[in-house]
């Protein structure tokens, strides 16, 4: 069986055969211990020497580590009839590493460290397919915070072009699955007029949370969304189960789904531009009768797809919340691929190991909600045959691994088992920490059942 770096990496155009090898091996070395540190995780001084010349080679651009990986995700993309290409920014703190050259500021100036705005390939039942884009920039010192010219500078110039960016990198993913639907998902960072009016061949749409209160063409010419809403139509209600988060304790909230169509009005400080309209539906999900002291929960989504009925509704509300792949994504590429831990010194040599521990996270996430999603398909989905039958044996207390390999969900509780899942009847389904634990435990179990296990 091909190795799952083989798979992602093997096709890289690194300018030289023996680069792309080094960068399979290195995803196969580094994937096994997520996160261990990088000497560590190399395990000698010669494999650790190699992995420094690679990141510091400056003729290996970090966008080609990943051309690979995308070739490999277009090859899931096309077996899916429609995927959610959701897009996020998360910010990369190398602050505690104040000699490292070329990073900027954050969200203050004096956090320093890269801007990653990515797009990831999810499918409507959750399962990350593979990263589309990455787009990585650092600040620039002399002009952060100078932002009294923002509303006159066109939007080429201003970091919300990574909206624009990301819906490139969309289209150009549907000329090369042109059987798939793709659907652009972002937050309310993401309502900019600019992305609605973008052109978008077939088969391309949006679905975008709102965060400003668009004109829309009315009687009025002064009808906003939020004025459509009163006379959207109602398509009953639906309950959002909202976890504790500090001293509020959990509840359910009861919300109002509404949708309208509308056609959306550019910003009239951008009139000279004779910027489109644009036709789209407004779906709606309000709390109308919170509990005493509650913020009531509401959402606006702005989307190209029509919404007639009310399963279209309650599915366009289900679409946006599967962005919370991309955050959990972003979580395990911080804590469990420990990126902002790691020190080489230049932003450059950093962008390559991003790049790298980037397809490294997608991979644990991708065995997580695939174990969910088709619990009953083999494991081989992403465990080596030695990987399934060292974890076998390990976990049974056994010499003798099954002839047939277990379900993926089976395989994957058994990582998560030895991450310190316990698997209680109230428990669910094991989490991306406790499988990252899990899986660098079955590395020493593998390595001891490759020297241990009778020869064929």
């Amino acid at each position: 069986m091909q190795g799952w770096a083989a798979y992602e990496f093997a096709d890289a155009d690194l300018g030289d055969a023996r680069r792309t090898q080094r960068l399979v091996d290195l995803a196969e070395t580094l994937g096994k211990r997520p996160t261990a540190s990088l000497p560590e995780a190399c395990g000698d001084l010669a494999t650790l020497k190699a992995a420094y010349r690679f990141f510091d080679n400056d003729d290996i651009p970090a966008e080609a580590i990943l051309t690979s990986h995308v070739q490999a995700t277009d090859t899931r993309l096309r077996e899916q009839s429609r995927v959610l290409a959701v897009q996020d920014t998360v910010y990369l703190d190398w602050s505690h590493h104040p000699a490292t050259e070329g990073l900027g500021p954050l969200v203050q100036d004096y956090r320093q460290g890269l801007i990653s705005h990515n797009t990831v390939a999810i499918t409507p039942d959750r399962v990350p397919l593979g990263i589309l884009q990455q787009q990585v920039w650092a600040r620039d010192a002399d002009t952060f915070g100078q932002s009294a010219d923002a509303h006159q500078r066109p939007t080429r110039e201003k970091e919300s072009q990574k909206w624009l960016e990301s819906l490139e990198a969309v289209r150009a993913a549907r000329e090369r699955c042109p059987d798939t639907q793709f659907v652009s998902v972002g937050d309310s960072e993401a309502d900019m007029y600019d992305l609605f009016a973008a052109s978008r061949p077939p088969g391309v749409d949006l679905l975008i949370r709102a965060c400003q209160n668009r004109r829309v063409d009315g009687d009025d010419a002064a009808t906003y969304l939020w004025d459509v809403y009163p006379h959207a139509t109602r398509m009953g209600t639906t309950r959002l189960h909202l976890p504790r988060q500090g001293e509020r304790p959990a509840r359910v909230a009861t919300l109002t789904v509404a949708a309208a169509p509308v056609t959306l009005q550019p910003p009239r400080r951008r009139s000279n531009e004779r910027l489109p309209t644009v036709d789209a539906w407004a779906v709606w999900a309000v709390e109308e009768q919170p509990a005493d002291g509650d913020e009531p929960i509401v959402w606006l989504l702005l989307t190209t797809v029509p919404v007639t009925t009310r399963e279209e509704a309650l599915e366009r509300l289900a679409w946006y919340a599967c962005r919370w792949g991309i955050e959990v994504w972003h979580k395990v590429l911080k804590s469990g691929c420990q990126i902002e831990a790691r020190q080489l010194g230049t932003a450059a040599r950093l962008e390559r190991c991003l790049a790298l521990y980037a397809v490294i996270a997608w991979r644990i996430v991708y065995a997580t909600m695939l174990a969910r999603a088709l619990p009953d398909a083999p494991c081989t989905a992403v465990l080596a045959d030695d990987e399934w039958q060292a974890l076998w044996c390990a976990r049974y207390d056994t010499a003798t691994p099954p002839e047939t390999p277990p379900t993926i969900r089976e395989a994957v509780r058994e990582i998560a088992y030895l991450g310190g899942f316990l698997g209680r009847t109230h428990d669910g389904e094991p989490g991306v920490t406790v499988i990252w634990k899990g899986w660098q435990r079955l590395v020493e179990f593998v390595h001891m059942y490759r020297i241990m296990r009778p020869k064929a």
